[in-house]
């Protein structure tokens, strides 16, 4: 029986396993090393004695665990003067890989990299049964409103961040987040891309923004993409690599300043609106196939033009009706821009059988 056949059965078979461990329960990167290098020394214990003393498999399997294991029971067999040195060096290998072992997996316990872990896949299996929810990209300045508002009207929101400190206050608000870089692939398919209704982009630059649109295009065609934008001049680029819609905060900031010089109380309403969780808020309502109302007027529509939802326009064929007619029927499609309470327009989404939005 030579060693040529079992060598690569041997290895092929452990490291399948290896594999399989990584992939199944997303092992950590420092176990899977220490397990490699323990099936390491192992495997070159095992293959020394049986080169070496021309022993079996098992009683050089058996020698080299009792070996590294230091338990003391003395040699299988006889060993010969190069058997003993290899051993010698066999038990500075193993003692070094062990030590090595115990101090990493001190570090991992002590450090808190556990727990992490652990939370880290516990957040995933959440995220695995989220569907039509939010992607945000980036929860610095601007995307910590952005959230902000989406949680206070109702919407389930994902975040994909990097920084350690900014993931720590996402923790302790009990966000769905994930940890890495949103340019990337994997990150936004663990971020449920695929199920996900709409994503936003916030990053620091518009090289980041664009690469985000561009990789999130390719994973989602139906995602409604939003991203934010400091040189206007880019816009354009913006559009055609896949963004839905683009928003300039120079732009915002500009037409603010000029909002508050000319329409003081205006901009204080809506500012009062936007700050109050408990206020109104302007929303958009598309029509599905499934409603109950399908091809009956806005005035019998339970729920529009009462004392907590108003109608003040519709949009149809890419053209918007300010203050429709209470006799204008309903058709699939339409989408009703409404002024009211978070939880009345909830409800009055799920009438009209929003099936694509939260």
């Amino acid at each position: 029986m030579g060693v040529n056949w079992f060598l690569p059965d041997f290895f092929g078979t452990f490291a399948g396993q290896i594999s399989l461990i990584g992939v199944v329960i997303s092992t950590p990167k420092k176990i899977l090393q220490i397990s490699a290098l323990v099936l390491f020394i192992l495997c070159a214990g095992v293959v020394g004695y049986r080169l070496l003393e021309g022993w079996s498999w098992f009683d050089a399997l058996y020698m080299t665990v009792i070996t590294l294991a230091t338990v003391g029971y003395g040699e299988t067999h006889p060993l010969s003067p190069a058997g003993r040195v290899f051993t010698v060096f066999l038990i500075f290998g193993g003692m070094g890989i062990l030590l090595y072992g115990v101090t990493e997996m001190t570090a991992f316990l002590v450090e808190g990299e556990m727990t992490g872990f652990l939370r880290r896949r516990r957040m995933k299996k959440k995220i695995g049964r989220l569907a039509h929810h939010y992607i945000l990209c980036g929860w610095g300045l601007k995307g910590q409103h952005v959230y902000d508002e989406l949680v206070r009207t109702g919407r389930t929101c994902v975040v994909v961040e990097k920084e350690p400190s900014k993931i720590d206050q996402l923790n302790d608000q009990e966000a769905y987040v994930v940890e890495g870089d949103s340019t990337n692939d994997e990150v936004l398919k663990a971020a449920g891309i695929a199920r996900a209704a709409g994503l936003v982009t916030t990053l620091p630059t518009d090289k980041d923004n664009l690469f985000v649109v561009i990789t999130a295009r390719g994973l989602n065609p139906a995602l409604r993409i939003v991203a934010k934008i400091d040189d206007l001049a880019s816009k354009a680029k913006f559009l055609r690599s896949g963004a839905d819609a683009v928003v300039s905060s120079n732009l915002i900031g500009g037409l603010r300043l000029a909002s508050e010089l000319v329409r003081p109380d205006a901009v204080n309403f809506l500012d009062t609106m936007l700050r109050d969780n408990s206020t109104l808020r302007v929303e958009d309502i598309k029509v599905g196939p499934r409603t109950g109302y399908l091809n009956k007027p806005l005035g019998e529509c339970k729920g529009l033009n009462d004392s907590r939802t108003l109608v003040f326009s519709m949009k149809r064929e890419g053209r918007f009706v300010f203050n429709p007619d209470p006799e204008t029927r309903i058709q699939v499609g339409d989408s009703l821009v409404v002024i009211g309470f978070p939880e009345n327009i909830v409800s009055l989404r799920r009438q009209l059988d929003d099936t694509d939005r939260q």
